[in-house]
């Protein structure tokens, strides 16, 4: 199954981009996130709302680009997509331990998806909330 991308802006006291994903995120589509959201804070992003809730599937590429937003949002470079399981090695790596994400947030997520996220550290990292609307009004 393909991923659709889907991007919003929500406008508020804090402007904040919705970016939801439906479908599986996977080798042959996390380029395309990573590519988006690089798109979006080039052009003044700075509170990204990734929303999870139609995302069936995630794999260790589709880490990487949650690893890459993460990454992004703090106006950094994405690790280099070309190391494959080294790039995924560096999320477990260079997590800061109990220290979550100023600019990102999820929301929506499957628990299956959120186990993965857990597993390899980073769902300690990005504050996730249950639906859209909760994860707005923590911004």
């Amino acid at each position: 199954m393909a991923l659709q991308t889907t991007v919003e802006q929500v406008e508020g006291l804090t402007p904040v981009t919705v970016v939801a994903l439906d479908g599986e995120l996977d080798g042959a589509t996390y380029e395309g996130v990573i590519d988006t959201i690089r798109g979006l804070y080039a052009a003044g992003t700075r509170k990204l709302l990734l929303d999870l809730s139609d995302l069936s599937f995630i794999s260790s590429s589709g880490l990487v680009a949650i690893h890459s937003a993460m990454r992004l949002m703090r106006g950094e470079a994405p690790p280099d997509t070309e190391q494959g399981w080294e790039a995924l090695r560096a999320i477990s790596d260079k997590v800061e331990r109990g220290r979550t994400h100023p600019s990102l947030r999820l929301c929506g997520t499957q628990d299956g998806v959120q186990k993965v996220l857990d597993r390899t550290g980073l769902g300690p990292l990005i504050p996730s909330y249950p639906d859209r609307e909760s994860a707005l009004a923590d911004f």
